[in-house]
Parts: C-alpha cells; structure tokens; sequence
C-alpha cells in the first residue's frame, strides 16, 4: 500500500514539490471517485501552522468551501486566490458531475436527492481526507459559500449540518427548502430526519452567522415558465397542483426574499445583500461575499 504523502511527514521545503501547497490539482474522492475536488492551501500561512517537525499549532488555517453552480463552473480556485492569501485561509472546491443519476441528472447534488450518492457526506469525506492530509486546516468548522446551484446546496447543508458552519454565505438559490413541517424534501423538511438520519435543528442554525446574496435584477425563472411545462410534462413529473412535494419555481431574486422572511418567523436571523445592477451573475455577487467572509474568518484567527 502507498505510503500517503501529507504535510505531516513531507518536510516544508518539499511541499510545493509533493502539491502540498499551492493550487492542488481535482483529486477523485475515495468514497465515490465519480466525485471529486480541488484545494488552494496558501504555502507561507500554511507552513506557520504546520513547521518541521512539530504538530499543528492551536490556530489551524481556516477553510473556505465554493460550491459550483448548475453549469460546473471549476475556475473560482483562481479567482479565490488574493482572498485566500490575503486573509489567509485554505479554499476547497468540490466537483459533482452531471450524470450522476442518468444522462439528465444535473441537480442531485443541490437538490439531496440521488439513488447513488449523498452529497451532503461527500463533502464530509472530503474534509476528513484534507484533515488526514494537511492537519493543519481546520474542517471541524468550516466557511461554506455557494451561488445558484450552489446556493441551493449550501442553505440545505446549513438546515442538516449547522454544527459544522463557522458561516454561511448563500447566492441567489433558483429553488429553496423551507422549514415547513407540512411538506416533504426538499421543498419542506418534514420528511428529513427519515431521509437523512438526523433531525433539523433550528437553535444551532440560530448560532451561525448567515448571509443571502443576490442580484436586483436576478427575477427571471432559468429557462422560463414554457421551458419548465415542456419538460415536466416531457418526464412525467408532477405537475403544479398534483400530488408529491413541489419546489416553487420562481425568480431568484423573490426567492431570497421569501426565504429569509420564512426565516425571520422562525427567529433566525440573516443579512441580505441585493447587489444593484447585477442579473444572475456569480462574479458580480462575489465581493459583498467576501466581505461577508473576511471579518468571519478572521474573527476566528484571533485576528
């Protein structure tokens, strides 16, 4: 058996060398290779926690997880690294391919809905195996960011793993789940602690600090209302007004807002930022994130 190479054993001036630091390039997921991700470790503020020869100091390096939208973008590795240099902080980017269900199969990931893989624990092993490889990253509690799809994602890993949320920034999700003990996932909750083995626990999302995103000109439906018939009817899903849980297809920018004033009534608190000027668009939303990120993180760095 291969002997892992991991920032324990590898001395400082070889970790560049073994990827250790830097851009570490999609590494499949040992759970389920279809899955896999990628990491930016910044080498200077990484090797001040982990020096040779000693054990990891008590300030590990924070982790700031991207998660993807529907299209896969995988370039915001490069765009995150000022951020992460900067603040500093280690940056995850998980990868979950279409096509993990089927040939149609592109919103298993966000939705937690999969005959064959549970997103949600994959990215628990994947930061079981960044804490096995770099012990000087902290994955007890991480700084979980996402847009669009990604969004989706993130607020349904805040309502099932709020324990593991330093904070939580959350991008203009097309489909929410709410916190509805009437309808079943994922467009209530009332099924959850079946589905997932654990119960949604509304005092520990209380504790983490939530931010929602998204632009003033973010109030199209993706694909538009004829587009969504076609291919409900095309598949023979359900449509509005028949039986099984409904996901309310809706502009991304009434969605937010319906999501957090749902939230509000449960007293749990949110800041809102609506970004002028600026349609579905990633990139344009991303400096009131980081904004949102940075006093966080470096709250929890003692700085």
């Amino acid at each position: 058996m291969d002997k892992l190479l991991s920032a324990s054993v590898v001395p400082l001036k070889f970790r560049k060398n073994a990827l250790l630091t830097g851009h570490i390039p999609y590494k499949s997921l040992a759970s389920d290779p279809r899955v896999s991700y990628t990491l930016y470790v910044p080498a200077e503020a990484y090797n001040q926690r982990h020096p040779d020869g000693a054990e990891p100091g008590p300030n590990k390096l924070p982790l700031l997880v991207a998660v993807h939208g529907t299209r896969r973008d995988v370039f915001n590795v490069y765009d995150l690294v000022p951020f992460a240099e900067s603040t500093p902080c280690a940056v995850l980017l998980p990868l979950f391919p279409t096509g993990l269900d089927g040939p149609n199969d592109i919103d298993s990931y966000k939705l937690y809905r999969s005959k064959t893989v549970r997103p949600d624990l994959a990215l628990l092993s994947m930061l079981d195996e960044v804490a096995t490889k770099w012990p000087a990253i902290d994955t007890d509690k991480i700084f979980l960011m996402g847009f669009s799809g990604g969004g989706q994602f993130s607020h349904r890993f805040l309502y099932l793993y709020p324990e593991k949320l330093a904070a939580v920034s959350i991008g203009a999700p097309g489909r929410a789940t709410f916190l509805d003990e009437d309808q079943n996932w994922p467009a209530g909750i009332k099924d959850a602690e079946s589905v997932f083995g654990k119960a949604v626990n509304r005092g520990l999302i209380k504790k983490v600090p939530i931010h929602l995103v998204v632009g003033d000109q973010d109030a199209d439906i993706h694909g538009g209302d004829e587009f969504w018939v076609w291919v409900k009817k095309y598949m023979g899903q359900p449509s509005d007004g028949e039986k099984g849980p409904q996901i309310i297809e809706q502009g991304r920018f009434k969605t937010i807002h319906d999501l957090q004033d749902s939230w509000k009534r449960e007293g749990i608190e949110s800041k809102l930022d609506v970004v002028p000027g600026v349609a579905h668009n990633a990139r344009g939303v991303r400096s009131f994130v980081l904004d949102f990120m940075l006093p966080q993180i470096q709250r929890k760095l003692g700085n």
